[in-house]
């Protein structure tokens, strides 16, 4: 006979955190330490959950919630006032960890939320190292193109000043790599990611901070979500060029360098944007649409946690 579907709920607390597994009533606590992350891991390996449901707990939840989507696990984190409603609603009112576990379970297996993006504390920290970067580059442009028209004695301290601001560039650059490496499950999107031709360290970690969901959604709703999904503009019987707008900036941006690198180096996206030019489109049209068939195939990637290849990029 087939295996049933099984649904997790965990309460986590700063030193333990419990676990209900449904439909078979397993309960079990462990402690909040690498021996406790272990155990949990092993545990859910067995069961192999359809889905395991979190409270947000004002962070105790993010280095369990990063543990089990780093092997894969759907984990959705739920405002805890949704879990006390449903808990009144269902007639649940006592309250102990095991029991709220208990309550999560149930409300993981009738309720059925979507997995929920890495919920990370460090996130904003890497976003704010991201624009620190742009800020440099910019920096770095202006005082080149000063140098140009400034007199000599002027040309020396612009020259410092260049070199002092790639000098925190360069730092910046490190930061950036080791916030990455510091989080083993942004360490192995990351790699994922850098494994397709034309995407670097910059457009990748973009994409970790500024466009998290990606992996975790369709693929219209990831286009739209980037700001690389055609917009119709009709009106009556006139039809108007599609075009782009709105979405993350950043990412849309990020995702256009890398793709003028990616028409030349990657096959499956050089063999499209080669095919849109033969078909009379223009170069931004088909540049766009190569933008957009990227990001496809990088969702696709982090959905199934799956490396660069080309025949599977070929089948996104």
């Amino acid at each position: 006979m087939e295996n049933p579907a099984r649904y997790v709920g965990i309460d986590v607390s700063k030193d333990h955190f419990d676990v209900h597994v449904r439909p078979d009533d397993r309960k079990q606590r462990f402690n909040y330490d690498n021996d406790g992350l272990q155990g949990v891991l092993s545990l859910m390996k067995e069961v192999r959950p359809q889905l395991i449901v979190m409270e947000a707990t004002g962070g105790y939840e993010q280095r369990l919630v990063a543990v089990f989507a780093a092997q894969a696990f759907p984990v959705a984190v739920i405002n805890a006032k949704r879990v006390r409603d449903f808990a009144k609603a269902t007639g649940k009112l006592a309250k102990t960890d095991r029991l709220d576990a208990a309550v999560l379970s149930d409300f993981a297996d009738k309720l059925r939320p979507e997995p929920s993006a890495l919920p990370d504390e460090s996130r904003e920290e890497l976003k704010a190292l991201l624009a620190r970067r742009r800020q440099l580059i910019d920096m770095i442009t202006a005082e080149n193109n000063r140098q140009l028209t400034a007199p000599k004695a002027i040309q020396r301290e612009i020259r410092a000043h260049i070199e002092w601001l790639r000098r925190r560039l360069k730092k910046t650059d490190d930061d950036l790599t080791r916030h990455i490496k510091a989080s083993p499950i942004w360490k192995a999107k990351d790699q994922i990611l850098q494994s397709t031709p034309g995407i670097g360290p910059t457009t990748s970690m973009t994409m970790l901070a500024v466009l998290p969901e990606l992996g975790s959604l369709n693929r219209r709703t990831i286009a739209a979500l980037a700001g690389v999904a055609p917009m119709n503009r009709d009106s009556g019987k006139w039809r108007g060029r599609r075009t782009i707008q709105g979405g993350r900036t950043t990412v849309r941006n990020a995702l256009f360098m890398c793709t003028l690198v990616a028409t030349k180096f990657n096959p499956t996206i050089k063999a499209l944007y080669q095919r849109l030019l033969l078909a009379g489109k223009p170069k931004m049209v088909a540049l766009t649409a190569c933008m957009r068939k990227l990001l496809i195939i990088l969702n696709a990637m982090l959905k199934t946690n799956t490396p660069w290849s080309e025949d599977h990029a070929k089948k996104c």
